[in-house]
């Protein structure tokens, strides 16, 4: 038998792997034996319980020092029961004596809520972020201790909320000198005053975030199936996922172990083996830029799949500028790293100082936040079954080596000269050249700024031009002529570097290098052209519009023809006649939905098919959604408590959580946002709104199921029982309930005040709103408007409610109210517009 199928309780002679009823935690040596590697590679302990628990991130200071961000309090046990308890911590580990072993452990930081990000800037010193803020604190060692004493707010983002795994990770300082993190639209940039926020595009990041050594950021999407995303081009310019951008087969996964426990449900298994058959948890991504593995490992794209139990190597070809990712095990029905332990969930990857690639292994049972494992849910099912929720608390930072690693020297930065650091930005490993050209700038020590500017001219090394020139923008010493030199530079990548730069330059003022700029639209290499493109949009050049259309008939180039159409679109959806009010919550709300609800929904709100399931969706879609443009209580009600089940007889594989630990705008953005767009048209939800609905589902512990949901809201009443009639047009008024959309109820002139659209009932009804729907006739929407109600027909009520309609659907709701009659009374009046209604429906309250 073979061992590692020992580990687990499987027959090497079964048909397919039986899992052992209870998973067991084995040693990190046990584990070590699980895992399943090319020839030559090898996985080396580096730390393990009790040292650390709960590891999610590794970082490395300019002196080689370890942290590590250990949640704690990550579901201790299947309900998640005081997660969010303080108790959580940062720890650091050194090696002392430089035998490439840790062998000194301390606290840096403890008492923390979940830590997420780590940045390590001077001597002593991480920034770190917390689960539910936005804020960043700077933790010093000031006594060299191995524990902070001074805590300080480095940058005041204000509170975060939303479920855990919906928070942002990151914290990259790229090679624009600028950070980034996941789930953000913004950027920042540490200046010697302060820390500075840029506005970004969205990024559909989640957990996890890396570069290359060109600069260019992959980011990974653990929900919809995405795997990486977002790394064709800088945030900055956009979020570009063109078509092409993975290889036939690349989202197909070939764990070596599983036990049927994903989130999506059986659609999600490989039978026989019980094996995860596609992306469903992509973590922790980063590019190998090391020098102690094989060549061919340089610039390939290693993330985890926590839930699959592997790590997915990815290679990464160029296509015309376009970035394509393959899994180079794709014929073999195999993958980089896998394991037979159940338990091994890696969750981040890091480039090291001693140039191999670490992997943070959170080793536990359950994987998945508690709002996934709720009760009667497929998942808590599988995780009671094997007892995946009772191991917990252990957690190994492991080492990827090969037979060619050779031990290498520890880093010793911090006591290193200006000059000596600028040596390093020529080093084979990618970390040491980041790490030496953040500190340069923390320093701003300008004295080695000729060294700089000799080495962006003469220095043998691209990259060691490239990062020279990229240090002299953060020490604020790049010059015009230097930037022109570099756009001349032989190396492709060079050039691209030079355009970002000049970005900076030109926003100072100096217009100087658009010429240049223009000209490299013209470049051999696809990559300068379309950076070129996107620096032209990015800037809003005089005739931009115009040289990138040209660029993109001229080009044959792939990537050129795929993303630059793209800066051609006009930003945002544009809504007339909206507030200042109206307007910020269309804004963040369109922030929110492209970094979180997108990857199971869609971009364009007609949902993610599932991989390897053609017609199966992830999520139900939103665009014609009567969740969504029904009253808006639904949709509010869904995005507090989740929601559960079939729909509408539809099965889907994902599963949508609360996201009440979000606050009232949030909730109310993201509702307005989805209401009003992928051709949908709704009235604006408000956090007083939400409040509201807060309260009427304070005791509501459990996600809805669509039969439940649509018992709570009101329902239109069948245009078949009821009688209509029109001041102006008469005969055209059954139009408006005819069931067809195409047809229209119109007055047949134009508004003026005290025209009347009237609705009968068969019997006096508890009502609470009426929806009219000018469809194609988008202008004709009565502009002030009054409603009546009556139990006979002549005597009517004083208003029950009175407005403007501001858009192609008007919803009027009003406090319930009994009633056989309804006249809306239009009061406005608009020259060149008819009154049109092409769908009416009138709202009753929920039976009970």
């Amino acid at each position: 038998m073979k061992p590692h199928l020992l580990l687990l309780g499987l027959s090497a002679a079964a048909t397919h792997p039986t899992i052992a009823r209870e998973v067991q935690a084995r040693s990190a040596a046990e584990e070590a034996k699980s895992f399943l590697l090319p020839d030559g590679y090898r996985m080396e302990l580096v730390l393990s319980e009790p040292h650390i628990k709960e590891p999610v991130v590794t970082v490395f200071d300019g002196d080689g020092r370890m942290f590590v961000a250990e949640m704690r309090t990550y579901m201790q046990d299947i309900d998640g029961n005081d997660q969010r308890k303080p108790t959580s911590r940062i720890s650091m580990h050194t090696d002392a004596n430089g035998d490439g072993n840790y062998d000194k452990h301390s606290v840096f930081v403890d008492d923390l809520v979940l830590p997420r990000m780590i940045l390590p800037l001077g001597k002593g010193q991480i920034v770190v972020n917390e689960t539910d803020t936005l804020d960043l604190y700077l933790y010093t060692d000031t006594d060299n201790d191995g524990v902070s004493d001074k805590k300080e707010l480095w940058w005041q983002g204000g509170p975060r909320g939303g479920n855990l795994e919906h928070q942002p990770s990151g914290l990259v300082w790229a090679i624009d000198n600028a950070i980034y993190t996941t789930y953000n639209s913004f950027r920042l940039r540490w200046t010697p005053g302060g820390v500075v926020k840029e506005d970004t595009k969205p990024n559909d990041g989640q957990w996890g975030l890396g570069q290359d050594n060109h600069g260019s950021l992959y980011y990974v999407n653990a929900g919809g199936e995405k795997g990486p995303v977002s790394f064709q081009a800088p945030v900055v310019y956009g979020m570009f996922n063109p078509r092409d951008q993975f290889a036939d087969g690349f989202k197909e996964l070939f764990p070596a172990a599983g036990a049927r426990d994903f989130q999506g449900g059986p659609g999600r298994v490989r039978e026989p083996d019980g094996t995860l058959n596609g992306f469903t948890s992509g973590a922790g991504i980063d590019v190998f830029r090391g020098d102690q593995l094989p060549a061919d490992m340089l610039g390939d794209v290693f993330f985890g799949e926590p839930v699959g139990r592997l790590v997915r190597r990815a290679k990464v070809t160029m296509d015309g500028g376009l970035k394509i990712l393959s899994n180079p095990y794709q014929e073999e029905k195999s993958e980089f790293l896998r394991s037979t332990d159940l338990c091994f969930r890696p969750v981040n990857m890091s480039n090291a100082p001693d140039g191999t690639l670490y992997i943070t292994d959170m080793y536990r049972g359950i994987i998945q936040e508690a709002a996934w494992v709720n009760r009667g849910s497929y998942l808590r099912g599988v995780v009671e079954e094997h007892r995946f929720d009772k191991v917990a608390g252990l957690g190994r930072i492991w080492r990827l080596a090969h037979r060619t690693t050779r031990p290498v020297k520890q880093p010793r930065m911090y006591s290193e000269s200006t000059q000596q650091l600028v040596a390093h930005l020529a080093h084979p490993n990618g970390w040491w050249r980041d790490t030496a050209q953040r500190l340069i700038v923390l320093r701003q020590d300008r004295a080695v700024v000729p060294m700089l500017e000799d080495g962006v001219r003469r220095h043998t090394s691209y990259l060691a031009r490239m990062h020279a020139l990229w240090t002299l923008q953060g020490l604020g010493a790049v010059t015009p002529e230097l930037v022109r030199k570099a756009m001349e530079d032989p190396h492709p990548q060079v050039r691209v570097a030079a355009i970002r730069v000049s970005e900076s330059l030109y926003q100072a003022g100096d217009t100087s290098l658009a010429a240049g700029l223009e000209a490299l639209t013209r470049d051999d290499a696809p990559e300068v052209v379309l950076q070129a493109c996107l620096t032209a949009r990015y800037l809003d050049l005089p005739g931009h519009k115009t040289l990138i259309s040209d660029t993109v008939v001229r080009s044959k180039a792939e990537g050129v023809k795929q993303i630059g159409p793209q800066l051609l679109l006009a930003p945002g959806q544009k809504l007339p006649d909206l507030t200042d009010r109206e307007r910020s919550l269309m804004k963040k709300g369109e922030e929110i939905y492209s970094t979180l609800c997108a990857s199971c929904h869609g971009d364009v709100g007609r949902g993610v098919e599932v991989a390897g399931l053609e017609g199966a969706l992830i999520a139900p879609p939103m665009a014609g959604s009567k969740t969504v443009t029904g009253d808006p209580k639904g949709v509010v009600y869904v995005l507090l408590k989740g929601l559960e089940g079939e729909i509408e007889g539809k099965k889907y594989e994902g599963l949508m959580i609360s996201m009440a630990t979000n606050d009232d705008d949030w909730i109310a953005s993201v509702a307005s946002y989805v209401r009003n767009s992928f051709g949908n048209h709704g009235s604006f939800v408000t956090p007083a709104d939400v409040a509201k609905a807060r309260q009427d589902t304070a005791g509501k512990y459990s996600p809805w199921s669509y039969r439940e949901l649509q018992a709570r809201l009101p329902q239109a009443v069948a245009n078949s029982s009821l009688t209509v009639t029109a001041s102006d047009n008469n005969g055209s008024a059954p139009m408006a309930i005819d069931g067809d959309t195409a047809s229209r109820f119109t007055t047949g002139r134009f508004m003026v005040p005290g025209m009347w659209f009237q609705v009968q009932l068969q019997e006096a009804t508890p009502l609470s709103g009426l929806v009219l729907d000018a469809g194609d006739s988008a202008n004709d929407y009565p502009r002030q408007f009054e409603l009546r109600v009556s139990d006979d027909g002549t005597h009517w009520s004083d208003p029950v409610a009175t407005g403007a309609g501001k858009s192609p659907v008007t919803e009027i709701r009003f406090k319930p109210v009994r009633a056989k009659y309804v006249r809306i009374t239009q009061q406005g009046k608009a020259d060149g517009n008819y009154w049109s209604i092409h769908d009416l429906k009138l709202l009753r309250e929920p039976a009970g």
